[in-house]
């Protein structure tokens, strides 16, 4: 959808001649709707994002044991984080930001190795890892850019796949409740598959942004359903401030541990390859040219998002991809839509109050909404792993291996035990192991010489990971 330069509405223009479009050498990104149709967009990318900005924060709280006022702050901290880094990638200053219409927020692919980090060495770990990583990040972020033809289909459909497998015994637990026998309860397992039905009903039955927000109204539907059955606590959703400012450092200064250093860096290269992805590919839906400097200013945005998370108690970012099908959707391309969404975002985050409210959702609800969360993910690396070419060349080798190493954390969670600490926390998340055996083995089969096509990068839009 096209609007006339300076952001006139064609519907109030009358009969009279109108702008074709933007000017001449505007971009199409460029364009400014009315500002209430700027409003009613960027509505709807919050609820084509939502639930995915909303989970890495949930899973951390549960893997740390934070109690539900905690869980709320780090929920509005992840809203607030969303919002001002999406502004920046939209609106963009300096040389961070790439000024399209993309949006960031709290990353899946860190999430394996944090947990794995904060249970042995608590949030401060995570969030000084962070920092350090995003640092990296930044510096890295022009290397990066220039170095496409390392992250190929078959590197990083391998890495997302991977990613939902070890995400789906998550929401396993969420339905179990993490019980020992890992037997759900009667009450749990009909709210898991009931939240997992409701959710297939509403992507069967709706269409557009309200299909995109299935999850979404499915963890509404199955928290109402489990209020009726007596299974809600209301109680911590009064407890704290309505409106509240973000406290630096909520829980205490960080620390700098090498081992978990290492492993965010690694897990940073993976958010700046994934990155990478989707600003190629919202390129490509909005028609403007994405050279190398430009690309690299939209991965600065996404490694920044590392360092200035942690210090509002929130974790690493990545660019989003739903929004991306939703452009594709509804044909409007302007990033001051996006920004305008990014600033609703800011304001969910400065109340607590909402953050709570979530954090009342039932584990097993949580559960029987993360299979398809997760389980999606799952498929979209197989998505991008159908895109690869497996003839005359050793990529089933690579895809074989990286799988391989990838859940040897899954199924046997004491594997790296004999290794030194260090070395047991890098490698214990399967997105690590899943990410190194990949990327080596790309170079040694394709990029040096031995294999075919494998090396060579898909451009085309990316299936939505979240």
């Amino acid at each position: 959808m096209k609007f006339p330069k300076g952001g006139s509405d064609p519907a109030s223009e009358g009969t009279g001649p109108q702008d074709p479009g933007p000017a001449v050498g505007e971009r199409p990104e460029d364009e400014r709707p009315p500002l209430r149709l700027m409003a009613t967009y960027g509505i709807q990318h919050i609820l084509a994002l939502y639930a995915g900005v909303i989970t890495p924060p949930l899973i951390m709280a549960a893997a740390v044991g934070l109690d539900p006022v905690e869980t709320g702050l780090i929920i509005s901290a992840a809203l607030l984080v969303s919002g001002l880094m999406t502004l920046l990638q939209t609106l963009g200053v300096w040389r961070f930001g790439m000024r399209m219409p993309l949006v960031i927020g709290a990353s899946f692919i860190p999430i394996t190795a944090m947990t794995s980090i904060s249970e042995s060495s608590g949030l401060p770990a995570v969030f000084g890892a962070s920092i350090v990583a995003g640092l990296f990040g930044i510096l890295i972020a022009p290397v990066m850019a220039g170095l496409i033809r390392f992250f190929p289909p078959v590197v990083t459909g391998s890495v997302i796949t991977v990613l939902g497998l070890v995400l789906i015994p998550v929401a396993v637990g969420w339905i179990t409740g993490n019980s020992e026998t890992g037997v759900p309860s009667d009450t749990g397992l009909l709210l898991g598959g009931a939240t997992l039905v409701i959710i297939l009903v509403l992507s069967k039955v709706l269409r557009g942004v309200w299909g995109r927000s299935a999850i979404l109204l499915g963890l509404l539907l199955g928290t109402l359903l489990a209020a009726a059955l007596g299974e809600v606590d209301f109680g911590a959703v009064g407890e704290g401030p309505v409106f509240s400012l973000p406290t630096p450092f909520y829980f205490g200064p960080p620390e700098f541990q090498i081992a978990a250093i290492i492993t965010m860096c690694i897990m940073m290269i993976v958010i700046l390859a994934e990155g990478m992805a989707d600003i190629l590919a919202v390129g490509a839906v909005v028609g403007s040219k994405v050279d190398g400097r430009r690309l690299a200013d939209g991965l600065r945005a996404d490694a920044a998002t590392a360092v200035i998370g942690p210090l509002l108690n929130s974790f690493p970012g990545s660019t989003f991809s739903q929004n991306i099908g939703l452009i594709a959707l509804n044909k409007v391309k302007s990033r001051y839509v996006v920004a305008a969404g990014a600033v609703f975002l800011v304001a969910m985050g400065l109340f607590p109050i909402l953050g709570r409210v979530v954090a009342m959702i039932p584990s097993p609800v949580l559960g029987g909404a993360g299979l398809v969360l997760f389980g999606s993910v799952a498929a979209a690396g197989i998505q991008t792993l159908g895109r690869v070419d497996y003839e005359g060349n050793q990529n089933i080798v690579i895809v074989a291996v990286s799988l391989g190493f990838g859940v040897l954390s899954i199924a046997s969670p004491d594997f790296f035990a004999p290794f030194p600490d260090w070395a047991a926390m890098i490698l214990h998340s399967g997105v690590v192991t899943a990410t190194a055996s990949a990327l080596l083995l790309n170079v040694f089969f394709n990029v040096l010489g031995f294999g075919g096509e494998g090396s060579v990068p898909a451009q085309d839009e990316p299936a939505d990971r979240r």
